[in-house]
């Protein structure tokens, strides 16, 4: 009985220890979300643009009755190349700090789970250069390097004021 206890604990410590993100693209990009944070993830939705929006901002989808921003990650993040629109882009619906906000990306990968002491700090030269510091870290996986994003921290406080703009009117 003891022993199953204690493997009931390594296991409980071994979930303890590991990160759960939702993988996704921007181009040949890989990043990561805490999977806590997302709600849903939608395709084949029309999104419906707003004229005088930031340029990041792709336009609102309704989804169950609830208009919900749209961000294009790849425009907010500043990622060059051209998205592909061959495909229906995918939208990550997640709560960000209690707002319903959508994020375009290009493809959602899978769920991985990632050891907390795989994750390395960011290096300084590329969080010294970021307005808002939404790079948590980066991680080696077996696809090459996967960067983790704080998406409470992707908007600065001005995009957000334009964002409940939108979102009133």
């Amino acid at each position: 009985m003891e022993q199953l206890q204690s493997t009931e604990q390594d296991i409980l410590a071994e979930k303890a220890n590991l990160m759960q993100l939702v993988g996704f693209f921007i181009g040949q990009e890989q990043f990561g979300v805490d999977i806590l944070m997302v709600q849903e993830i939608i395709r084949k939705v029309p999104i419906t643009s707003i004229p005088d929006a930031p340029e990041f901002i792709e336009g609102v989808i309704n989804l169950r009755g609830n208009i919900i921003p749209v961000i294009d990650l790849r425009q907010r993040l500043n990622i060059m190349g051209i998205r592909e629109r061959k495909n229906d882009p995918w939208i990550l619906v997640l709560n960000v700090a209690g707002r319903v906000t959508g994020f375009l990306v290009d493809s959602v990968s899978e769920v991985l789970k990632i050891p907390n002491s795989a994750v390395m700090p960011p290096p300084d030269i590329v969080v010294e250069g970021l307005k808002s510091q939404y790079i948590m870290g980066v991680c080696k996986i077996d696809k090459g390097l996967l960067i983790l994003l704080d998406f409470n921290r992707i908007l600065e406080q001005e995009e957000i004021k334009k964002l409940k703009e939108i979102e009133r009117n």
